[in-house]
C-alpha cells in the first residue's frame, strides 16, 4: 500500500503548528486588496487585513489557481505519494472544481496514480476538523480509501455557527438585501447562519445584541451536539453558567474562529467549556479569503454535532 499525504486548502484555517506538525500540505486560496493580491508568499498580517477593512478597503477573493494545484500535485505524486485533498465547500468557492479538474487531468496522465478529492461541503475550522479527523484516522492505520468514505458518510457531523458584527458584508456578499443591512444595523440586530447540507452559508435567526448574538451560537452548538438540558442556555445572554455539561465531540477540539476578535473569542471559549465537560477548545483568526466576506468581528464555532440542521 502506498504511503499518502493529507492535503487541503487555506481556507480550513489550521494552525500553523498542526500544519508544520502533521506535514500537512496547504493549496492556497487568494485575495486582492488595494491593487495588490495576496495568499502565496506574500500576506498580510490578520491585524494588517481587518484594520483595511475596518478603514474602509474591500477586498476580493479568488479560487486557487489551477497552476500551482498541478505543481503541487504533481510533486507529491511523482514522489510515489497518492493524495487525499479535503477541499473548501463547493457551494462558497470554484477551488474545489479546480482541484478536481487537477486531478482528474494528472491521474489520466499519470494512470499509476491516486488523488482522492473530498468537498467538505464545509468552510473554516468545520472544514479543518475534517482534516484532523483524516489525520487521527491515518496515524491509526487507516487507508486512503476508507478514510475518505468515512469523511463522506458524516459530512453532516462537522458543523458550523457563525455571527458577524457588521451586516453590510453580508449585503455585499449578497448573503441580505441593503435594506435588510442598514434596518438590521439601525436595531443593532445580529444574525446567526449555518453552513448547510448543501455547504451553504444560511441564515439560521437573528438575535438583537453582539453579547446575544455569542451566547446564542454557543446554545445552538449545545443543542447540536447532543441531547442536553438547554432551556436556561438558550434563554441566557450572559453565558453558559447555568446549563448541563455534556460530553462530545468525538474526540475532536471545539474551534472558535474570529475576525481579529480576539476577547471576544476568549468570550466564547469560556462559555464553551462551561457548557461543554472537559472542552478542548481551539482558537484561530478567520483566513482573509473568508474574512473578506465575514468582515471584522465574525465570530463562528465549528465542532462536531448530531447533524448540521438540528
Amino acid at each position: 500500500m502506498k504511503d499518502f499525504v493529507i492535503t487541503t486548502d487555506s481556507n480550513s484555517d489550521l494552525l500553523p503548528d498542526y500544519i508544520s506538525e502533521k506535514g500537512i500540505v496547504i493549496i492556497p486560496h487568494y485575495y486582492e486588496l488595494n491593487n495588490t493580491v495576496y495568499g502565496d508568499e506574500v500576506n498580510l498580517t490578520p491585524k494588517e487585513f481587518y484594520d483595511s477593512m475596518r478603514g474602509g478597503l474591500m477586498p476580493t477573493t479568488m479560487a486557487s489557481n489551477p497552476a500551482v494545484i498541478h505543481s503541487t500535485f504533481l510533486k507529491l505524486i511523482t514522489e510515489g505519494k497518492e493524495v487525499l485533498h479535503i477541499s473548501f465547500s463547493s457551494a462558497l468557492s470554484g477551488g474545489c472544481s479546480n482541484v478536481a479538474a487537477g486531478a482528474r487531468e494528472l491521474c489520466e496522465e499519470y494512470t499509476d496514480a491516486k488523488i482522492i478529492v473530498v468537498d467538505s461541503l464545509n468552510a473554516s475550522l468545520g472544514q479543518g476538523l475534517m482534516v484532523m479527523k483524516a489525520v487521527e484516522l491515518k496515524e491509526a492505520g487507516k487507508g486512503i480509501d476508507e478514510i475518505a468514505d468515512w469523511l463522506l458518510q458524516h459530512l453532516s457531523n462537522f458543523c458550523v455557527q457563525f455571527t458577524v458584527n457588521d451586516l453590510f458584508h453580508l449585503q455585499r456578499g449578497g448573503r441580505i438585501s441593503k435594506v435588510s443591512a442598514f434596518v438590521g444595523s439601525m436595531i443593532n440586530i445580529k444574525p446567526v447562519l449555518v453552513v448547510n447540507d448543501e455547504g451553504k452559508l444560511v441564515p439560521a435567526g437573528t438575535v438583537r445584541g453582539r453579547k446575544k448574538s455569542l451566547s446564542t451560537i454557543v446554545a445552538n452548538m449545545v443543542k447540536q451536539m447532543g441531547e442536553v438540558d438547554n432551556t436556561t442556555m438558550a434563554e441566557s445572554t450572559a453565558g453558559a453558567e447555568n446549563t448541563a455539561t455534556i460530553e462530545g465531540s468525538a474526540g475532536l477540539p471545539i474551534c472558535v474562529v474570529h475576525g481579529d476578535a480576539a476577547e471576544e473569542a476568549e468570550y466564547v471559549a469560556r462559555l464553551i467549556k462551561e457548557a461543554v465537560k472537559d472542552a478542548k477548545v481551539i482558537i484561530n483568526v478567520i483566513s482573509p479569503s473568508i474574512g473578506a466576506h465575514s468582515g471584522p468581528g465574525a465570530i463562528g464555532i465549528c465542532f462536531w454535532g448530531e447533524n448540521r440542521n438540528s
